[in-house]
C-alpha cells in the first residue's frame, strides 16, 4: 500500500493544490455555500470523473498479463491486496478531494461573515464520497469481464436521478460505495476473463441489467431525436393540434378558459367564455416542486435575500433555524433574524415576492419598517407547499391537494395572519400538475386546472378540469375534457414495457432515503392492453432465448435456473446481460486422424 501510494502522491498533491486554488477563487466571487444544486452537481460530476481516472489508470496497469501475475503471486489473499490498493487509492482522494473542500470551509468560517452549517461538511463527506465511488467504479470496470465493463459505470449514471438529501444522502452513496467496493473485490481474481461466480456473480449481473436497460431507453431517445429531426413529433409541430396536450399547456389564459368550457353543460359556461377575453385571469404553476427540508446538503434555491434599504443580506442557517445578517458594505454580522423575534422557523423558507418566507407548510413575511417577521398563513396538517403566487390584491396559494385563494391587501395593511376565502381540491396528483388558471367572478373564482406534466411518460393522465367556487367556498365541478398527447401508448409507455421489473424498481430506488415532495408525487394510470402485451411478448421471448442460451454455457444447474428465472421476469435487459455476461462454451474440434502410411 505504501509503494501504491508513492506512486501516485506527486500528482496528487498537485491535483489538490490547483483545487484549492480554484475553489478559493469561487469564494472570493460567491458564496459557494448558498448555490444551488445545479452547481453542486458540476462540481461532483468533476470528482467522479477525477476518481474514475484515477481508478481506470490504477487498475489499467496492472490488468496487463505479466504485471497481474506479478501482483498477485505474493503470499497474502488476493481479496487482501485489492484492498490494500484500494486503500492507498482512496487516501490519494482524500488528499486530492476532501482536504481542499474542508480547508475551504474552514477559510469561510473563519474569515468571512457567511453561514456555514454542519449540514455544509456533510456536503464536502458527499462531494468527496462521490470521487471515491467514481474511483471505485473505475476499478470494477477493469477488472471484471470486457464485455461487462458498463456495469460498475452505471452507478455513476443513477446517481443523479435520486431524490435523497441529508445523511439519507450520505447512506446512499455509502451503500452504493460498498456494492462497488464488493464487485471489485470480487473480480480481483487470477482469471480477470471470466465473470464473479456463486453469490458474487449478483453483484455483477444486477448492475448489468439496468446499463442494458439504459441502453435501450438510450435507444428509445434516438428514435425520438429522428422523430423531431422528421418535423413529426407532437411537440415539434408548428400549430399545435386542437384538444391536445401542446395546445393546452401553449395557450393564453383566456382561450384556454373557452377550450375547456366548450363542452361544459353548466348555464353560465356561455357567459364564462365571454368573461375570459376581457378578465385579467392569474395563472400560476408548480412553483415549488421540491421544498427545502432541514440538513439538507445542498439547496433547492439560495437561501438568502438583501436589505437593499440597509444594504443587509438575511442568509438562513439550518444550525440556528434563523436568518443571519451581514452587511453587503462592512462585511460585519448584523445580528439574527427568526418568526417575532427570536423564534426558530418551523421549516427553512424560500425568499419570495413581497418579502414573503415561503415554507414547507407555512408562509411568514418579512417586514422592512419594523425589522420583524410576521407569520401569514399556514396549511392544513398533512398539506405541502408547492406554489405561491401574487397578483396585485390576489394571492394564490398551491398545495400538493388544493389551490387556496386570499384576499392579498392585508399584506400591507397589517399584521395579521390572512383568512383563506376558498379552496379547490386538486383533480390529480400534484405531480402532474402543468398550470393553474383563476379567473374571478361576480361570485367566486373560476378555475382551470391542466394536468398534463406527466402525461408523455405515463406516470400520469392528460387532461384539464375546471372548477367553479363560490364565495362560500362551496366548489363545483363544471367541465372536463380529455387531452391528446400524440405519442402512442408504446411510446408513452415505453421505459415500462421494456421491463416493468426495472422500472418500476428504479422509481422506488430513486425515493429511498428522500422525504415526500409535491413534484415527485404521481398517480399513473394503469397501463393499456397493448402495452401489457408487449411486455409480456417481450418476457415470453426472453425467457425461451434466454434458455436456449444458458444450454451453450458452462454454468451450473443453479445457475442456469436463476439466469431464466431473470429472463422470464426481467425481460430483454436481462437477456441482453446473459449474451453479454456469459458466451456460449468454447468447444475443441476434434484433430484429423493421420492417414495410415502404404507400404
Amino acid at each position: 500500500m505504501k509503494s501504491e501510494f508513492q506512486r501516485f502522491l506527486s500528482w496528487s498533491v498537485v491535483y489538490a493544490f490547483a483545487h484549492l486554488l480554484l475553489l478559493l477563487f469561487l469564494t472570493r466571487v460567491t458564496d459557494l455555500a448558498q448555490q444551488p444544486d445545479e452547481v453542486y452537481l458540476a462540481i461532483a460530476s468533476v470528482h467522479a470523473l477525477s476518481g474514475l481516472l484515477l481508478g481506470l489508470f490504477q487498475m489499467g496497469g496492472y490488468r496487463r498479463p505479466n504485471a497481474w501475475l506479478n501482483l498477485l503471486h505474493r503470499p497474502l489473499a488476493h481479496w487482501r491486496i485489492g484492498l490494500a490498493l484500494l486503500g492507498a487509492g482512496t487516501a490519494l482522494l482524500i488528499i486530492a478531494l476532501l482536504l481542499p473542500l474542508l480547508a475551504t470551509a474552514a477559510w469561510q468560517e473563519l474569515m468571512t461573515p457567511r453561514v456555514l452549517d454542519l449540514r455544509h461538511l456533510g456536503l464536502c463527506l458527499a462531494a468527496f464520497g462521490i470521487g471515491v465511488i467514481g474511483y471505485l467504479a473505475g476499478t470494477a470496470a477493469m477488472l471484471v469481464p470486457r464485455r461487462t465493463a458498463v456495469a460498475p459505470l452505471v452507478f455513476l449514471a443513477l446517481l443523479p436521478a435520486a431524490y435523497a438529501t441529508g445523511p439519507g444522502l450520505l447512506a446512499l452513496l455509502l451503500g452504493v460505495a460498498a456494492w462497488l467496493l464488493a464487485l471489485t473485490l470480487a473480480a480481483f481474481k487470477p482469471d480477470l476473463g471470466s465473470a464473479p461466480r456463486g453469490a458474487a456473480g449478483v453483484l455483477l449481473a444486477v448492475p448489468m441489467q439496468v446499463a442494458m436497460w439504459l441502453a435501450l431507453v438510450m435507444a428509445g431517445f434516438g428514435f425520438e431525436l429522428g422523430w423531431i429531426a422528421q418535423g413529426t413529433h407532437p411537440n415539434n409541430v408548428a400549430s399545435a393540434p386542437a384538444g391536445s396536450a401542446k395546445q393546452a399547456d401553449e395557450a393564453e389564459a383566456a382561450d384556454l378558459l373557452v377550450y375547456g368550457l366548450a363542452a361544459s353543460s353548466a348555464q353560465e359556461a356561455p357567459l364564462w367564455r365571454e368573461q375570459a377575453a376581457i378578465s385579467d385571469i392569474m395563472t400560476l404553476g408548480l412553483g415549488i416542486p421540491v421544498n427545502p427540508v432541514w440538513n439538507e446538503l445542498g439547496n433547492r434555491a439560495p437561501m438568502q435575500f438583501d436589505d437593499d434599504e440597509r444594504r443587509v443580506r438575511w442568509v438562513f442557517s439550518h444550525d440556528l433555524g434563523r436568518f443571519v445578517g451581514y452587511g453587503l458594505t462592512d462585511n460585519q454580522v448584523i445580528g439574527e433574524l427568526g418568526v417575532e423575534g427570536d423564534a426558530r422557523f418551523p421549516s427553512p423558507p424560500l425568499p419570495g415576492p413581497a418579502g414573503l418566507l415561503i415554507g414547507r407548510d407555512t408562509v411568514h413575511q418579512f417586514d422592512r419598517e419594523t425589522q420583524r417577521v410576521l407569520p401569514r398563513l399556514s396549511l392544513p396538517p398533512g398539506e405541502v407547499m408547492a406554489g405561491v403566487r401574487l397578483s396585485g390584491e390576489r394571492l394564490a396559494l398551491l398545495s400538493d391537494r388544493a389551490l387556496y385563494l386570499y384576499d392579498a391587501r392585508p399584506l400591507s395593511l397589517d399584521r395579521a395572519p390572512l383568512v383563506t376565502r376558498q379552496r379547490v381540491p386538486l383533480p390529480d396528483a400534484a405531480g402532474n400538475l402543468t398550470r393553474v388558471d383563476v379567473m374571478e367572478l361576480v361570485d367566486g373564482h373560476l378555475v382551470s386546472f391542466t394536468m398534463t406534466r406527466q402525461g408523455h411518460s405515463g406516470r400520469g393522465g392528460s387532461f384539464q378540469q375546471l372548477a367553479r367556487v363560490d364565495e362560500q367556498g362551496q366548489v363545483q365541478w363544471v367541465a372536463r375534457r380529455e387531452l391528446v398527447t400524440g405519442y402512442g401508448p408504446l411510446f408513452t409507455w415505453q421505459k415500462w414495457w421494456l421491463s416493468p421489473v426495472v422500472d418500476r424498481t428504479l422509481g422506488a430506488l430513486r425515493h429511498l432515503f428522500a422525504p415526500y415532495q409535491p413534484g415527485q408525487a404521481f398517480s399513473p394510470p394503469p397501463p393499456p392492453a397493448s402495452v401489457l402485451w408487449m411486455a409480456g411478448m417481450l418476457m415470453a421471448l426472453s425467457l425461451l432465448l434466454g434458455t436456449l442460451h444458458v444450454r451453450r454455457t458452462g454454468l451450473g444447474r443453479t445457475a442456469r435456473v436463476a439466469w431464466c428465472v431473470a429472463c422470464g421476469a426481467i425481460g430483454l435487459p436481462a437477456l441482453m446481460a446473459l449474451w453479454l455476461s456469459v458466451p456460449p462454451r468454447e468447444t475443441v474440434a476434434p484433430s484429423p486422424r493421420a492417414a495410415p502410411a502404404l507400404a
